[in-house]
């Protein structure tokens, strides 16, 4: 396992850099290991899988232990302490520093409203008031937690900003809530 340093110290300007990086090559290896590999034209990588790649290796990494997760983690009963049996191998890798951890929780938190805007896109375009309530949820988390980075490392400007964007998608969340209230005759419409 790859151990992850976290340079500097202060919370607020977290970086994370790899003590041991790895290459499109071991990830596309895992890949294979998994059985899960993409196939890679031969014409358009006659080298095999390039330093370009990676982030898209990683990617497809992603995805294909999220999909593991999710699968071994199914809606039901026991759906909390199957999701809590994952977590501590999750915090072995990470790790204790509370920096990191917040960068890497961060992180997740843009991604994933990246993803939901994407599955807008593919739906036609139109953003239902439940999704858009959800997105901007995820996105008041991500900006709350930088307010707290923020707060932290004592940027108090990083903090007004953070907390400002925080509140903006607060109230997109509340008139979200409030449209799919009307669309389904439980509100009027203001």
């Amino acid at each position: 396992m790859r151990a992850l340093a976290w340079p500097g110290g202060e919370a607020g300007c977290v970086s994370i850099m790899s003590e041991d990086p790895v290459s499109p090559d071991q990830v596309y290896a895992a890949l294979v290991a998994l059985r899960r590999e993409p196939i890679l034209d031969p014409e358009l990588w006659p080298d095999g899988p390039q330093q370009d790649d990676l982030r898209r290796l990683l990617g497809v990494l992603l995805a294909v232990v999220e999909l593991e997760i999710t699968a071994a983690t199914r809606l039901g009963s026991d759906q909390d302490t199957d999701v809590a049996e994952v977590l501590p191998g999750w915090t072995d890798q990470v790790g204790a520093t509370p920096g990191l951890f917040a960068n890497v929780l961060a992180n997740r938190l843009q991604r994933t409203v990246q993803l939901m805007g994407l599955d807008e896109v593919e739906e036609g375009g139109e953003t239902s008031p439940g999704r858009m309530a959800s997105s901007m949820a995820v996105v008041a988390a991500a900006d709350t937690l930088d307010a707290d980075l923020n707060f932290q490392s004592g940027d108090i400007d990083g903090v007004r900003q953070a907390l400002g964007r925080a509140e903006a998608s607060v109230i997109e969340i509340q008139q979200s809530m409030h449209d799919l209230r009307v669309a389904i005759g439980d509100a009027q419409e203001e």
